[in-house]
């Protein structure tokens, strides 16, 4: 089991920055992804950006170039950090642990990211 909190959310203004957290605790396996997805209302839920446990990243096009993400292995902490935001970013983000080789999955409760025109 793999419990993720996340913090950072809030409401901005076109063109700010946020960073949001997300940090594992629980039955960590050392070979995994964690990620960001968000989720519109109307809307399905979106992969934003992954990285793996050995730092391989991937971006959704639309956030190419404005948001990154990262982690520091030894805390089990993921990273967004978002710039030059925009009111199509707005969403639920939700932090995202997949491991299949221990068949563990989880979903972070969700951050509301609102951004203003």
């Amino acid at each position: 089991q793999v419990h993720l909190v996340e913090s950072g959310g809030g409401w901005v203004q076109a063109g700010g920055s946020l960073k949001l957290s997300c940090a594992a605790s629980g039955s960590i396996f050392g070979i995994n992804t964690m990620g960001w997805y968000r989720q519109a209302p109307g809307k399905q839920r979106e992969l934003v950006a992954t990285v793996t446990s050995s730092g391989r990243t991937n971006y959704i096009d639309s956030v190419k170039g404005r948001f990154i993400i990262s982690r520091v292995n030894a805390e089990n902490t993921v990273y967004l950090q978002m710039n030059s935001l925009n009111p199509l970013d707005t969403a639920v983000y939700y932090c995202r642990y997949e491991s299949p080789y221990s068949s563990t999955y989880a979903w972070g409760q969700g951050t509301q990211v609102t951004v203003s025109s």
